[in-house]
C-alpha cells in the first residue's frame, strides 16, 4: 500500500486574546512558531507544510525561519469567533490549487503546543493508515480532571457529577479513563475535510501523548510551564 500524501496546516492568527502575540514570542531564544515549523519538517510522513495567517509579523517570523508564506488568511476566517476548521480548508485547497500537492491527510499543528514531537505526528497518521473507516484522529492526553469522579456540573442551585457512573466511585484511580484532547496533531482524512467540523461529525479515534509534551499555551501560565519543561529537556 502507498504511504499517505501528507500535508502539514500551521494556522497561526494575528489577534489572541489569552496572550498577546504569542505566536511570535520568544521561548528560550526563539519564537514560538518556530518549535512547530521545525517539528513539521523533522517527521518523516509530513510532504508538504504550508503556513496560515493573516498577519504580516507571523509571516514574516516564518519567513525568518526559512518558511515561505505565499499568501494571507481572508479575513472572514481571521476573526475571534472564525472556526480554525476554515482555515484548515482554506489553506489546503490554496497549496492543491497553487503548489500542486494533493494530500490524501492533512495534519494541522496548533503552534501553542511547543513541546510535540514528531512521533505525534507519526501516531496520529499511523492511525489513520490502520482504519481506513476513519475520517480523523487527535492526540489525546490523560486528563487530572475525571467526570465520573471530580468534575461537577449544577442542576439548578444543586451540584451533581458530571458523569453518572454505573456504580459509586471513591477513588480518582477506580473511575473509568477520560483523556484531555490536545491541539498538538488534528489529523482529517482529505475526503472528510470538507464535510467534518469537529469531532461532533464523522469517526475519530485518537493517539495518546505524553502529558510533559501536550502542554497547550493559552494564557501566561502555560507559557511558564512550558519554559520550564523545556529547559527541563534540554539539560536532561
Amino acid at each position: 500500500m502507498p504511504k499517505p500524501r501528507v500535508l502539514a496546516t500551521i494556522c497561526a492568527r494575528g489577534g489572541s486574546k489569552g496572550l498577546a502575540g504569542k505566536n511570535i514570542r520568544p521561548l528560550l531564544g526563539k519564537p514560538l512558531l518556530a518549535y512547530t515549523i521545525e517539528c513539521a519538517r523533522a517527521c518523516p510522513e509530513v510532504g508538504h507544510i504550508v503556513i496560515s495567517t493573516d498577519s504580516d509579523q507571523i509571516a514574516s517570523a516564518a519567513e525568518m525561519c526559512g518558511m515561505p508564506v505565499p499568501f494571507r488568511r481572508p479575513q472572514e476566517y481571521a476573526t475571534d469567533s472564525a472556526a480554525k476548521i476554515d482555515s484548515i480548508r482554506h489553506a489546503t485547497l490554496f497549496v492543491e490549487d497553487h503548489e500542486n500537492f494533493y494530500p490524501d491527510i492533512v495534519v494541522d499543528l496548533d503552534v501553542g503546543v511547543p513541546l510535540r514531537s514528531p512521533e505525534d505526528i507519526t501516531a496520529c497518521i499511523d492511525v489513520l493508515a490502520k482504519d481506513f473507516g476513519l475520517d480523523g484522529a487527535i492526540t489525546l492526553s490523560e486528563s487530572d480532571r475525571n467526570p465520573y469522579f471530580n468534575m461537577v456540573e449544577f442542576e439548578g442551585d444543586r451540584v451533581r457529577l458530571v458523569k453518572q457512573p454505573d456504580t459509586a466511585v471513591v477513588r480518582r484511580q477506580d473511575a473509568p479513563p477520560v483523556y484531555n484532547f490536545t491541539p498538538a496533531v488534528f489529523a482529517v482524512r482529505r475526503r472528510s475535510l470538507m464535510s467534518v467540523v469537529h469531532l461532533h461529525d464523522g469517526n475519530w479515534s485518537g493517539s495518546i501523548m505524553p502529558r510533559e509534551r501536550s502542554v497547550d499555551i493559552d494564557n501566561e501560565l502555560d507559557f511558564l510551564l512550558a519554559e520550564l519543561l523545556m529547559k527541563r529537556q534540554r539539560e536532561s
